[in-house]
């Protein structure tokens, strides 16, 4: 597979048509192959293509014939936090004004990498160069464009240039000052509020030979005359595009293409700055250069290549420490119980995420017998993870069954489900090898829809799928429309609406770190070591990333007092907006908690290891609780991990559970902890775990 390197093609289940086209967006060169249905530019491809895209620090919006520019502010109370989008400067170029039925050409984007996209505006000829993190835009005009113009939805309150007509300054009437760079002298002339541009006609008598323009904008923070000098220094280096590599065990490597002359400068945001290796590569950290973001304050590092280290985080079958030998009966009284269950539950649903979650229970059953050496029970869950998964990978029941869509390149499954699923093969196959190896071909294709790492175009499937390389997390869900989620309207006309900040979004950090766990499982059941290297990987990144932006703890000024006071987990995460919400409906504590906690599993202590959080966390849940057992488990397994035999108490009393849950998986969990006042330097620094090695 593409995947791990082997040359055979790759297994595909049957194919469908989708139900839509891809975009328009794309080049002919790219619509050949399977296209991204969770990239970061999503905005630019879906519906009309002209919701905004957050590209650190701007916000860029395009249409057919320009492209404008937003460094935005922010809107804040306790059920939401959005950037607001105003175009603070519009580029768009002569030509358009030449040619007939501009409108009718779109933007195109002609390529795309990790960490980039190429934007062009056929009606205008810019290419607009749009690499994540930079504190400069930039775009080349062709050499048949004689103009480019900018324009503001503010006013421009001065305009100056330096003696070579290569740098100019633009300073607005809302605060904000610009400088624009110049590969080629350029002159202005100013008429009805827009700046228009064009080539200087050198003292060769030439305006560049025919070779392209390319233009550089930043936004100068806080209008400050010394970051002035540090932006000039930098402006001569920019990169083309950014790719991301796997290098080593949790480790993602980043390389920049770049043009020009001079050292490369870029924006860390505060995840890259916590794992970023300042010992390899020659990188400097500029701690003055600092722009605003809805994730945290980005921070100027030079150097073309970074080196970021996740945590060393085991990924194992059972218990990290291993259960309480004295509570193992209790465990297998409750095993022998939820097992015999399995039979009884009538499954009739055809929905791939709620048999996900039944087949992940089972599967839990599995190991937790195999843990507390209750070998009795594992035929039954065995039989029962055949019947369950086979339909689904087979197709041999009506209504379930994955298809292949050709036109986008991806099997018909949602992410979250997709992890269940894995989760519930890699055991499967570790329990009985004779399966995983009849279905290995069907597993893998399931695998490699969301974690193929080919480039190549000729591979059936996009790469990493959901995983964004930049945020160092997943999207899973895009979605085409949250403004009634939020329950504001836009206040003025002139006021822009966040409500535009539709696209992808992430709601379950748990849900998303099981979709690598459980293909770093398949990869231990499989003896693949790659695969289970590179899921360990992105499982560690994910729960970096859980713990840096849904996990809200209280001092840390990433949200602000409003949000922080009533939220301490973020419900649903955009690239532009974060809510309280999660779901479109849930608001409720315990609710929001188990989301962010489901499924139970060993990795889930790494998610949850930070003790005083998890205190403020379950503090933070109603005293009178309305939803009844069924999230409560999640609330108590929480608990647990602080204050054992209290939870433990409360564990007993349930009755009810969620579809993926069970009491033996609670008791696991209880009788798998360990006093975290005993463990000597992690408790000091108020974690669970130590910095593991493999």
């Amino acid at each position: 597979m593409a995947f791990t390197g082997e040359k055979d093609e790759p297994f595909l289940f049957p194919s469908t048509d989708d139900q839509r086209d891809p975009p328009k967006f794309f080049s002919s060169d790219l619509i050949s192959s399977p296209l991204p249905t969770h990239s970061f530019f999503q905005n630019f491809v879906e519906a009309d293509g002209n919701n905004p895209v957050y590209i650190h620090p701007y916000l860029i919006k395009s249409s057919a014939s320009s492209v404008s520019l937003c460094y935005p502010s922010r809107r804040a109370d306790y059920r939401y936090i959005y950037q607001v989008f105003k175009p603070d400067l519009t580029i768009s170029s002569s030509t358009q004004q030449t040619q007939q039925g501009s409108h009718s050409h779109p933007h195109v984007i002609s390529s795309f990498t990790d960490l980039s996209v190429a934007l062009g505006t056929p009606s205008s000829d810019l290419t607009f160069f749009l690499v994540r993190g930079s504190p400069y835009v930039t775009f080349s005009v062709s050499h048949h464009t004689s103009l480019i113009s900018i324009a503001t939805v503010h006013k421009f309150c001065s305009f100056t240039s330096n003696d070579t007509f290569t740098k100019y300054t633009l300073k607005l009437d809302n605060g904000q000052t610009w400088l624009l760079y110049a590969s080629l002298p350029i002159k202005f002339s100013y008429s009805n509020d827009i700046l228009a541009f064009s080539k200087a006609i050198t003292s060769a008598g030439n305006d560049g030979g025919g070779v392209p323009l390319v233009v550089r904008i930043a936004l100068l923070p806080n209008s400050s005359s010394q970051l002035e000098h540090v932006l000039d220094r930098y402006s001569t280096c920019y990169p083309v595009s950014g790719d991301a590599l796997f290098t080593k065990l949790y480790c993602v490597e980043y390389k920049w293409e770049k043009r020009g002359f001079g050292d490369l400068l870029m924006l860390a945001h505060p995840l890259h700055l916590q794992l970023l290796s300042k010992d390899e590569g020659n990188i400097t950290v500029l701690e003055d250069l600092k722009y605003r973001s809805i994730d945290g304050n980005l921070v100027g590092v030079v150097g073309d290549s970074w080196s970021l280290k996740a945590d060393h985080i085991p990924v194992t079958w059972h218990s990290i420490r291993g259960v309480n030998l004295r509570f193992c009966d209790e465990i297998k009284s409750a095993l022998s119980k939820d097992v015999a269950a399995l039979g009884s539950l009538g499954i009739t649903t055809n929905e791939a995420y709620y048999d996900g979650r039944i087949i992940a229970k089972a599967a839990r059953l599995a190991l937790i017998a195999e843990e507390v050496g209750f070998v009795d029970v594992i035929p039954a869950v065995k039989e029962f993870l055949h019947e369950m998964i086979q339909q689904w990978l087979d197709g041999t029941s009506d209504g379930k069954g994955l298809q292949y869509g050709v036109k986008w390149g991806r099997i018909h499954i949602e992410a979250h489900s997709a992890g269940y699923f894995l989760y519930g093969i890699a055991v499967l196959a570790k329990i009985d090898p004779a399966w995983g190896m009849k279905y290995k071909p069907k597993a893998y294709s399931l695998m490699a829809n969301f974690m193929n790492l080919a480039r190549e175009t000729n591979s059936k499937y996009t790469r990493l799928r959901c995983f964004d390389l930049y945020k160092l997390h997943s999207w899973t869900t895009y979605l085409s429309n949250h403004c009634d989620d939020v329950g504001m309207q836009q206040n003025s006309t002139s006021e822009a609406n966040h409500c535009d900040d539709v696209g992808i979004q992430q709601d379950s950090t748990s849900e998303a770190v099981n979709i690598y766990y459980s293909a770093a499982l398949m990869g231990l059941a499989y003896g693949d070591i790659h695969l289970a290297s590179i899921g360990s990987t992105l499982a560690s990144l994910e729960i970096h990333a859980a713990k840096m932006w849904w996990h809200v703890k209280e001092g840390d000024n990433l949200y602000g007092d409003y949000f922080a006071e009533e939220n301490k987990l973020v419900g649903s995460l955009f690239a532009n907006h974060r809510l309280c919400k999660m779901r479109n409906c849930y608001t409720e504590r315990e609710i929001k908690i188990g989301l962010h906690v489901l499924p139970l599993l060993p990795i889930t202590e790494f998610m949850f290891s930070n003790v005083d959080f998890v205190k403020e966390l379950v503090k933070s849940t109603p005293s009178e609780y309305n939803e009844g057992d069924t999230w409560m488990g999640f609330v108590y397994a929480l608990e647990g991990i602080y204050n054992n035999q209290v939870a433990l108490k409360k564990i007993r009393s349930l009755k009810d559970f969620d579809a993926g849950n069970t009491m033996s998986n609670l008791l696991w969990w209880i009788h798998s902890r360990h006093d975290y006042r005993k463990m000597g330097s992690c408790h000091e620094k108020q974690c669970c775990f130590c910095r593991y090695s493999c």
